[in-house]
C-alpha cells in the first residue's frame, strides 16, 4: 500500500512537472513571438508615427490600462478560482463560475464604457498634444477602450485553460496569431493609417484571438460551458473580482505608471527614449515572469490540496530559477543594451549607463514581486496583498513624481522613485507568503544573501564597463552576448547556488526531459 502511494505521488509529481513545462513552453513561444514582432514593428512605429506619435502611443496604452479595473477583471478571478478547484469533478459548479464571470463582465460594462469615453475625450489634454492631432488622439483612445472591453470577454476561454493547467493546448496556434497581429499593424503603417490604424489593428487581433481560444477550450475541456449562476455565487464572484480589480489597478500603476509620470511631468519625447532603452531589459527579464505564469496554475492544485510542504519546495524552485535567469540575462543586457539600441533605432535614443542600471534593477525587482503576488492569488485571500500594493503604488508615483517634476531628475528620479516604492512589496509579500506556507522571513532572507551578493557583483562589474564596450554589427552583438551568457551562467550556477539548490534544479530539468 505504501509502495502504491509512493508510486502515485511520483507519477503525479512527474505529470505536474511535465504540464508545467509544457505550459511554460507554450507561454514562452507566444512571448518570443511578441518580442520578435515588437522588435520589427517598433522601428516601423517610430518611423511611421514620429517621436511624438510613438511616445503618445506608449502613453495612451498605459492610460487606457488605468481604467481596466473598472471592468472587474473577471478573467483573473475565474482563472485562479478554477486553478484552486482543479481536482474538483463538480463540472456544473465550474460552469457556474464561467457564468459568473460573464455576468460580472456585463454588469460592469456601462461603467467601463463611461470611464473610457471620458478618458478618450480628455486624452489630448493629458498629452499636451497640438490642436491638429486632437481628433486622431481621441479616436485612437476610443479604439483602445473598445479593445480593452472585448479583451476581458475574449480571455474567458483562455482563463479556463490556464486554470485547468492546460494552457499548453493552444501551443503554436496562439503564436501564429501574434504574427497575424504584427502583420495587421505593419499593414496599417504601410497604408499610412497612422495611430488610428494601429489601434484598429489591435482590436481586430483581439477578436481573432478570442475566437481561437474559444475553439481550443471547447476541444480540450470536457466540462466547458455556461451555467446560470445563483445570485449568491455572483455576489461572491463579484467580491473576489473586486479584489482582483483593485490589484489590477495597483499593477497598472507599477507596470505603466513610469511612462505616464514621465510623459506628464517631463515630455512625451523623453518617453520615447525611455521606452526604447527599457525595451530589451523589460522584454528579456519579463520572459522569466512569463515562464513563471505558465507554471503557477499547477501550483494552484498543490495549494488547493493543502500540501504546503510541496508548495514551499516548488516556490523555492521558482525563486531559484528566477534569480538565475534575471542575474545572468540582466547583467548581459546591462553591458550590451547600449549597442543594441544603437544598432536598432540609433544611439541618440540610449539614456545612459546609470539610467540603464536603474531600469534593469527596477524591472528585476518587479519580476520577484510578481512571483509572490501570483502565489498569493492562488490562496484567494487578496485583501492584505491589495492593501500593501496600494501603499506601494502610491509611494512609487508620489516619490517619482516629486523627483521628476520637482527636482527635474528625469529618468534617474523616475526609476529611483519606483524602486523605493516597490520595496514595500519586496518585504511585504514574502511575509504574507511565508505566513501562509509556514516559512519565516528570517529563513527567507538567509536564503537570499548568497545569490544577492553574486547579483550585486555581476551588475556592478558590467556597469563599470558600460561606456567602454560597444560593438558595431549585429553579428558581433549576438556572439558577444552569447559568450557572456555562457560564462555568467557557469559562474552563477556554481557561485550563487548551494549544492542542494543545484541538485533541485537539475532534478526538475531531468523530470521535464524524461519521455512520457
Amino acid at each position: 500500500m505504501i509502495m502504491r502511494k509512493t508510486f502515485s505521488s511520483r507519477f503525479s509529481d512527474k505529470t505536474s512537472t511535465k504540464k508545467a513545462a509544457l505550459n511554460a513552453l507554450a507561454t514562452a513561444l507566444d512571448y518570443v513571438a511578441r518580442i520578435t514582432v515588437s522588435f520589427v514593428i517598433n522601428p516601423l512605429l517610430l518611423t511611421g508615427l514620429g517621436n511624438f506619435g510613438y511616445g503618445a502611443w506608449q502613453i495612451l496604452g498605459r492610460l487606457i490600462g488605468y481604467i481596466s479595473p473598472a471592468g472587474g477583471r473577471p478573467t483573473q478571478a475565474l482563472k485562479w478560482t478554477i486553478a484552486n478547484q482543479q481536482a474538483s469533478t463538480d463540472y456544473e459548479e465550474k460552469r457556474r463560475q464561467v457564468g459568473s464571470a460573464i455576468t460580472v463582465w456585463f454588469m460592469l460594462l456601462p461603467l467601463l464604457s463611461l470611464l473610457g469615453s471620458v478618458l478618450a475625450w480628455y486624452a489630448p489634454n493629458l498629452l499636451n498634444a497640438p490642436l491638429e492631432v486632437y481628433p486622431s488622439i481621441r479616436w485612437t483612445a476610443a479604439l483602445l477602450v473598445a479593445n480593452l472591453i472585448f479583451t476581458d470577454l475574449a480571455l474567458i476561454p483562455h482563463s479556463v485553460l490556464r486554470g485547468e493547467n492546460l494552457g499548453y493546448k493552444r501551443m503554436g496556434l496562439s503564436t501564429l496569431f501574434v504574427f497575424v497581429g504584427g502583420g495587421l499593424t505593419a499593414l496599417a503603417l504601410f497604408l499610412k493609417a497612422g495611430i488610428i490604424g494601429v489601434a484598429a489593428a489591435n482590436l481586430v487581433t483581439t477578436a481573432l484571438t478570442g475566437l481561437l481560444f474559444l475553439k481550443v477550450v471547447r476541444s480540450n475541456v470536457i466540462w466547458f460551458g455556461i451555467a446560470k449562476p445563483m445570485f449568491g455565487r455572483v455576489r461572491k464572484f463579484l467580491g473576489l473580482s473586486g479584489w482582483f480589480l483593485a490589484w489590477t489597478l495597483v499593477m497598472q500603476v507599477l507596470r505603466a505608471g513610469d511612462v505616464v509620470v514621465l510623459g506628464i511631468l517631463d515630455s512625451v519625447e523623453l518617453v520615447t527614449r525611455y521606452s526604447l532603452t527599457k525595451y530589451i531589459p523589460e522584454a528579456i527579464i519579463g520572459f522569466v515572469a512569463i515562464l513563471v505564469f505558465g507554471i503557477t496554475p499547477g501550483l494552484g492544485g498543490v495549494i488547493g490540496s493543502r500540501d504546503l510542504k510541496k508548495a514551499v519546495r516548488v516556490r523555492g524552485e521558482i525563486m531559484i530559477f528566477t534569480w538565475f535567469i534575471v542575474t545572468v540575462v540582466g547583467a548581459t543586457m546591462l553591458l550590451w543594451n547600449h549597442s543594441f539600441v544603437q544598432l536598432w533605432v540609433g544611439g541618440e535614443y540610449y539614456v545612459g549607463v546609470i539610467s540603464n542600471l536603474l531600469i534593469v534593477l527596477m524591472v528585476t525587482q518587479f519580476v520577484f514581486i510578481r512571483n509572490d503576488a501570483n502565489i498569493i492569488d492562488l490562496t484567494l485571500d487578496l485583501k492584505q496583498k491589495v492593501l500593501i500594493g496600494v501603499l506601494s503604488a502610491g509611494l512609487s508615483v508620489g516619490i517619482s513624481g516629486v523627483l521628476v517634476g520637482g527636482f527635474k531628475m528625469g529618468i534617474i528620479g523616475l526609476t529611483i522613485g519606483f524602486i523605493a516604492g516597490q520595496s514595500v512589496l519586496s518585504i511585504g509579500y514574502p511575509v504574507l507568503v511565508g505566513r501562509f506556507l509556514g516559512v519565516s522571513l528570517y529563513s527567507q532572507l538567509k536564503a537570499v544573501f548568497r545569490p544577492a551578493f553574486i547579483t550585486i557583483l555581476f551588475l556592478g562589474s558590467v556597469t563599470a564597463l558600460g561606456n567602454f564596450v560597444v560593438v558595431k554589427t549585429w553579428l558581433d552583438l549576438v556572439l558577444s552576448a552569447g559568450v557572456m551568457v555562457g560564462l555568467l551562467s557557469l559562474l552563477a550556477f556554481y557561485a550563487g547556488l548551494t549544492g542542494e539548490q543545484r541538485q533541485s534544479l537539475l532534478s526538475r530539468v531531468r523530470k521535464v526531459l524524461q519521455p512520457g
